[in-house]
């Protein structure tokens, strides 16, 4: 899987909030509902997330998304490329700031 930006903000937030609803999630990241769909039916076919509803909610509406193994590993691997990225920009700022001061 490439590290598609969209599918890691949604495995984080999977992650950190199991009780999280489409609307919600799509409001946390600033997703249409549609946008939230795809992502969330392509995580499912790689089998990085397993989605189920509230047996016993009046609104069979509600659904559980869930973190497979294989989504936490993928969810790993993204998190460290995404630190990696990071503390490369984070190098090559620190690099033009240094030649920004030499030239003053």
């Amino acid at each position: 899987m490439n590290n598609d930006p969209d599918h890691f903000e949604v495995l984080r937030k999977i992650n950190n909030f199991d009780k999280a609803t489409q609307r919600w999630l799509a409001n946390e990241l600033g997703f249409s509902l549609g946008k939230l769909n795809y992502c969330i039916k392509a995580l499912k076919d790689k089998g990085f997330i397993k989605i189920s509803n509230f047996k016993k909610n009046p609104n069979k509406l509600k659904y559980a998304y869930i973190l497979t193994p294989r989504g936490i590993t993928q969810k790993t691997k993204m998190t460290l490329s995404f630190m990696k990225r990071k503390i490369k920009e984070y190098d090559e700022l620190k690099k033009e700031l240094k030649r920004s001061e030499k030239t003053k």
